[in-house]
C-alpha cells in the first residue's frame, strides 16, 4: 500500500509553498502573476516559443541539484512537486547591488523595449551557473528559446560574455543555498503519491514507476503529462480540458539511460537535454538536428517518449529512430511487450497502444560500421521551429559498389510519420551513383502524398525530400564535402 498525501509541496524561490487545491491546467505562469503577483514573468506568446516567461526550475539528481530554464506559460504547477523555481525576482547582487547577470544587460545595452529582457536574464543566468566562461555558441545554443522584438541579439550576446567580470557562480545565493535546498527538496520528495482534487480536476503524482503503471491501467481515462510541450498548448491555445492529470516528469526511473556495445535504451522520461550528450557519442549525425528542436527551455522540458508516444506525423525523434531500426517498449501494469517503432503508428491520431498502456522505452541500435546515415530537417526558420518535413536516410553500399540496405523515412510527408519502402525497393541492388538516385526519384510519389498546409504545399514537400536524397547521396559519396570547399 502506497502512502498518499493531499499536497503538491515545492519551493518558490526563497519560500516553502503547500498547494492543496490546484487545477489540472493551471500553468506555472498563471498562478506566479495572477496569485503571486510576481510578474517579472511575461505572456508573450503562450505557447513556450518566445522565452518570455522563462524561469529556473531545480530538481535533484543523485546528489547534485540540476537548474533547467523552462517556459512558465506551459508548466504545469502540478508538475513541480518536489522542485525548486527561481524566478527573476529572486536574483540578487551582493549589498542590494544588482546582480552579475543584470549589470552585465545595463552595461552592454541587453535591453531595448524590456519586455522579453527578464526572459534573457533567466537564459543567461541558467548558462552561466553551467557555465560561467561560455563560448559565443553555447550563448547563442541558450537563447534560441527566446524572441527579441527589437532585434537586439548582439548587445545580449555580449552581455552574457561578460557577466563573470561581475562575479562568479559561486557567489551566487543560489549556489549558497545549494545544500540547504537540496535538503529541502529531498523532503519534499519522501515516497508518498500525491493526490488533489476528484473526476475530472484530478491530480495525480505517482511514488514510483510501478505505482505509474498501476494507477494509469487502473484509469486509463487519465492524460500523462511529462514535459507538457504539447499538451500546455492544448490548454493555453484550444482550451480543452486535460483531467484527470497523472505527471510523470519527476520518476527517476523513468530517466534512465542503457548503453552497450549494441545499442541504446532512453527510458521514456529523457528530455531532449539528458538524451544529447549520449545521442552526440552514439549518434553523431543527429547532433544538429538535436539542436533543432525548439529552443533550449523546450529540450530542458520535452521527452523522447512524450514525442513518440503523441504520435505526431511532424515529430522530429521517429523519422531517425525508424531509420535506424528502433525498439519500442510498451508497459500496461505489469504486463510489457516490445514492437518495432515503425509499426507503433496506425494512422492519424492513433497508434497500436491499449488502454492503460503507456511507453515506458525505446530501444536505438547502433549503427553497423560501413553504414551511411543521415537525418535533414527542413523548416522556415533554422532553430526553434517545427518541421515542414524531416527525413532520415541509412544505406549500406557493399564491395561492389550497390545498395546492399536502404532504410529511409519521413516525418511531414504522412498522417504518421512512415518508410518509404518504394523507394528503398527501387535503391537495393543498384549501383550507388547519382544516376540510380534520378531514377528512383519518381517512387517518391508512390510512397507519400503529402498535404499542403500552413507549413508548405505538397509539392514543396514531394520536391523537398526527392532532393534530400540527392544531398545525402552528394554527402555521402563526398561530393557535398567538396562542393563546400569549392564554395568556400
Amino acid at each position: 500500500m502506497v502512502d498518499v498525501s493531499n499536497a503538491i509541496r515545492f519551493l518558490l524561490n526563497g519560500e516553502e509553498i503547500t498547494l492543496t487545491d490546484v487545477a489540472p491546467d493551471l500553468t506555472l505562469l498563471d498562478w506566479l502573476r495572477l496569485e503571486r503577483r510576481l510578474r517579472g514573468s511575461k505572456e508573450g506568446c503562450a505557447e513556450g516559443d518566445c522565452g518570455a516567461c522563462t524561469v529556473l526550475v531545480g530538481r535533484v539528481s543523485g546528489e547534485e541539484i540540476i537548474y533547467d530554464s523552462v517556459t512558465a506559460c506551459i508548466r504545469f504547477v502540478g508538475s513541480l512537486h518536489g522542485t525548486h523555481v527561481v524566478t527573476i525576482e529572486h536574483l540578487r547582487g551582493e549589498n542590494g547591488a544588482l546582480h552579475p547577470v543584470q549589470q552585465a544587460m545595463v552595461d552592454h545595452h541587453g535591453s531595448q523595449c524590456g519586455f522579453c529582457t527578464p526572459g534573457f536574464v533567466m537564459s543567461l543566468y541558467g548558462l552561466w551557473m553551467r557555465e560561467p566562461d561560455p563560448s559565443r555558441a553555447a550563448i547563442e545554443k541558450a537563447l534560441q528559446g527566446n524572441l527579441c522584438r527589437c532585434t537586439g541579439y548582439a548587445p545580449i550576446i555580449r552581455a552574457g560574455q561578460a557577466i563573470s567580470s561581475y562575479g562568479q557562480p559561486q557567489g551566487d545565493p543560489l549556489w549558497a543555498e545549494r545544500i540547504a535546498v537540496k535538503d529541502k527538496i529531498k523532503a519534499i520528495n519522501d515516497g508518498r503519491r500525491v493526490v488533489i482534487g476528484e473526476g475530472n480536476q484530478q491530480i495525480i503524482i505517482p511514488a514510483t514507476l510501478d505505482d505509474f503503471a498501476e494507477l494509469y491501467e487502473a484509469l486509463p481515462s487519465a492524460r500523462i503529462v511529462a514535459g507538457s510541450t504539447d499538451v500546455g498548448l492544448w490548454v493555453t491555445k484550444f482550451m480543452r480540458p486535460i483531467g484527470p492529470v497523472i505527471f510523470t516528469g519527476h520518476l527517476q526511473e523513468l530517466k534512465r539511460i542503457a548503453e552497450n556495445d549494441s545499442e541504446v535504451r532512453f527510458y521514456a522520461g529523457v528530455t531532449y537535454s539528458e538524451a544529447l550528450p549520449v545521442i552526440a557519442a552514439n549518434f553523431p549525425q543527429l547532433g544538429e538536428l538535436w539542436n533543432r528542436f525548439a529552443g533550449e527551455q523546450i529540450r530542458n522540458m520535452g521527452t523522447i517518449g512524450g514525442n513518440i508516444a503523441n504520435g505526431s506525423p511532424i515529430g522530429d525523434t521517429p523519422p531517425p529512430f525508424i531509420a535506424l531500426g528502433a525498439k519500442l517498449h510498451l508497459r500496461r501494469g505489469e504486463h510489457r511487450r516490445e514492437i518495432k517503432l515503425e509499426d507503433y503508428f496506425l494512422a492519424y491520431g492513433q497508434q497500436d497502444r491499449q488502454p492503460g498502456e503507456f511507453v515506458e522505452s525505446v530501444t536505438i541500435p547502433l549503427l553497423p560500421a560501413g553504414e551511411k546515415f543521415a537525418t535533414y530537417k527542413v523548416s522556415k526558420r533554422r532553430e526553434e521551429d517545427i518541421s515542414a518535413l524531416c527525413g532520415a536516410f541509412r544505406v549500406f553500399v557493399n564491395d561492389g559498389g550497390k545498395v546492399g540496405m536502404a532504410r529511409i523515412a519521413f516525418g511531414g510527408m504522412a498522417a504518421t510519420p512512415k518508410r518509404a519502402r518504394a523507394v528503398e525497393t527501387a535503391l537495393v541492388g543498384k549501383p550507388w551513383t547519382m544516376d540510380t538516385v534520378e531514377a528512383v526519384l519518381p517512387a517518391f510519389a508512390a510512397d507519400y502524398q503529402p498535404i499542403t498546409d500552413m507549413r508548405a504545399s505538397a509539392q514543396y514537400r514531394l520536391l523537398a525530400a526527392q532532393n534530400l536524397l540527392k544531398r545525402f547521396f552528394l554527402e555521402t559519396a563526398g561530393e557535398g564535402q567538396r562542393l563546400k570547399r569549392e564554395l568556400a
